[in-house]
């Protein structure tokens, strides 16, 4: 069974490459959602075992999307990583920055970096290799 991962993001564009890679990488399932006020429904329905997040959105930022997630009592302990322009390479040398308790990472971060962040969260903080849940 795939992994499955909610990418929400206002741009449409994004979410359908950030889905072709990843479902293309072979390791997971990829949900989008492009409104971020029906950003908690669409994870109960898509039931993922990880979000990537937009923060700058125009109806609802991120940050608050996230903590509408984690109040959720079904969504609470499903993963967040915040996928960002806020984030720029020279804040995230290794590709991702932690601040705060929560990941960011850059949207122009390559997939490797990317599934690489996904593998560490969703074996709560032990690095594999991709696919290896």
């Amino acid at each position: 069974m795939k992994t499955r991962i909610l990418v929400v993001d206002d741009e449409p564009s994004f979410t359908h490459l950030l889905k072709h890679s990843l479902e293309t990488a072979g390791y997971y399932e990829v949900g989008e959602e492009n409104h971020a006020g029906h950003a908690v429904t669409a994870a109960r329905s898509f039931d993922p075992d990880l979000v990537l997040l937009d923060i700058m959105m125009p109806d609802l930022d991120g940050t608050e999307v996230a903590a509408r997630l984690k109040a959720d009592h079904v969504l609470r302990d499903v993963p967040v990583i915040f996928l960002t322009a806020l984030v720029t390479d020279d804040e995230a040398p290794e590709g991702f920055c932690k601040r705060g308790g929560h990941t960011f990472l850059p949207k122009n971060v390559r997939l490797e970096q990317l599934v690489e962040c996904i593998e560490e969260h969703l074996t709560h903080g032990a690095p594999t290799s991709a696919g290896a849940r």
